[in-house]
């Protein structure tokens, strides 16, 4: 029998807890209505009761509608429930439970094996990602900027080539955020993409010899190419990664994820808060919580803000900016 917790979410002061709860409380009423937890709001105090797990996931969305608020953007009902089939796809779906986890500096981790040495995950959302793909043939990685998601899926595929568990390493992102239109942009195919792939070549720098990279990249044994020139291909004996892909459409997702032959494993990479589609339910990030939840072999692995890994100034630099937009929007009031 799953232990019943109480548990009490603050609402920042720069925070107005109505937008939270919404008009009537009808955002506490929705999680009640999804969740087997109590809501009980006081002030800037949302008090939850309920079983852990459910609990633990009636947090994030909470965590999402003080983001929301925060940024003064408009959370509908829509948005809501959005939000709720996510964080319960993340909760149900396979892969490292946080009950299951012990964090990161209190045991002994694993490393990655590169050709440059060797790579640890920093952090317990890193440390579940890779130990998900020990299990799983596909893993959806999604959180926020910074927390290391495009940096480690492409350590793990540089590990597998080197240790010859994969022939091939093959790479792939929306080439445009909201669309693959290459044909204004000025040069060559490859000059039109190269702008859109750095951040790949950037991760692959700090894995490989030049060389080695170049020769890698020549032979295609490394492949570095826009989503849209997936289509028709078989990819065995791969380690493909998706990186952005909350920027692809469904129909792309279904693309990509059918593109996966035998002895192949797949990393897709993306942050549900930056979609770039006219649309947010066009993602084919999102559908794919609804769509695949439950499937063996299918991992979802959510990072947060606590797995952030840049200069630490980064975070102090995005804490001021806050600041400053709070007051900003104070005297517009």
């Amino acid at each position: 029998m799953t232990d019943v917790i109480e548990k009490v979410f603050k609402i920042p002061e720069s925070v107005d807890p109505l937008i939270v709860a919404g008009q009537q409380d009808a955002n506490l009423k929705m999680l009640e209505e999804n969740f087997q937890v109590r809501v009980l709001a006081r002030g800037n105090s949302i008090k939850l009761l309920g079983p852990a797990p459910e609990v633990e996931t009636v947090l994030h969305v909470l965590e999402d509608l003080v983001t929301a608020a925060k940024k003064r953007k408009i959370f509908t009902q829509d948005d809501l429930l959005t939000s709720i089939k996510i964080a319960q796809s993340l909760q149900t779906t396979s892969g490292p439970s946080k009950s299951d986890v012990t964090p990161v500096k209190n045991k002994t981790v694993e490393a990655v094996s590169t050709f440059l040495g060797f790579i640890k995950p920093r952090t317990e959302g890193q440390w579940q990602m890779m130990k998900a793909l020990e299990k799983n043939d596909i893993v959806f990685a999604v959180g926020p900027a910074g927390t290391g998601k495009t940096y480690l899926a492409v350590a793990l595929a540089v590990s597998y080539l080197k240790e010859n568990l994969v022939k091939k390493i093959v790479l792939a992102r929306p080439a445009v955020e909201a669309g693959e239109s290459l044909g204004y942009l000025p040069g060559d195919y490859k000059e039109k993409i190269d702008p859109y792939l750095k951040p790949l070549y950037d991760a692959l720098e700090d894995m490989l010899p030049r060389d080695l990279l170049k020769r890698f990249l020549d032979q295609q044994i490394i492949e570095i190419l826009p989503l849209a020139y997936m289509r028709g291909r078989t990819l065995n004996n791969a380690f493909v990664i998706l990186d952005e892909a909350q920027n692809t459409t469904f129909m792309q997702m279904k693309m990509f994820l059918t593109r996966l032959g035998v002895n192949s494993k797949s990393i897709i990479t993306g942050d549900i808060t930056q979609i770039d589609l006219p649309s947010k339910n066009d993602s084919g990030l999102v559908s794919s919580f609804y769509v695949l939840s439950g499937i063996d072999g299918i991992a979802f692995i959510k990072l947060t803000n606590r797995d952030v890994v840049r200069h630490p100034l980064v975070k102090d630099i995005i804490d001021a900016y806050e600041r400053y937009d709070e007051k900003q929007n104070s005297k517009d009031k």
